[in-house]
């Protein structure tokens, strides 16, 4: 499971733009498993910012591809959750990612919602 981040395009769903996303950012092929999370920027400590944002998070598994950079990475890799590199508060806080490792460890785990 990976983490990626990338804005709604109109006229695609949510497992499309994961899909698309994943490819253009990493290089890898993907297909969306299960919603996981969908999350009230505002309530989850990032940044203010002028638009009013829901982060949904969208476990994929990895079916193909290769770790490439893109025109919006300059690395690709998979981090342990004791090793992760510095983060950008405007994508993804330590908490949201700790919250995505739970779902690895209690695969059931409900769907969050805010």
């Amino acid at each position: 499971m990976g983490i990626t981040r990338g804005w709604s395009d109109i006229g695609l769903s949510p497992s499309e733009v994961a899909v698309k996303e994943i490819k253009e950012e990493s290089g890898f092929d993907v297909v969306p498993m299960r919603l996981l999370a969908v999350l009230d920027k505002k309530f989850h400590g990032h940044p203010p910012e002028p638009y009013h944002v829901y982060k949904m998070f969208i476990r994929c598994d990895i079916v193909g591809g290769h770790a490439e950079t893109g025109v919006e990475t300059s690395a690709v890799d998979f981090f342990a959750i004791d090793a992760l590199p510095e983060l950008s508060l405007e994508r993804n806080t330590l908490e949201q990612i700790k919250i995505m490792f739970e779902f690895l460890e209690q695969p059931d785990k409900e769907v969050i919602l805010d």
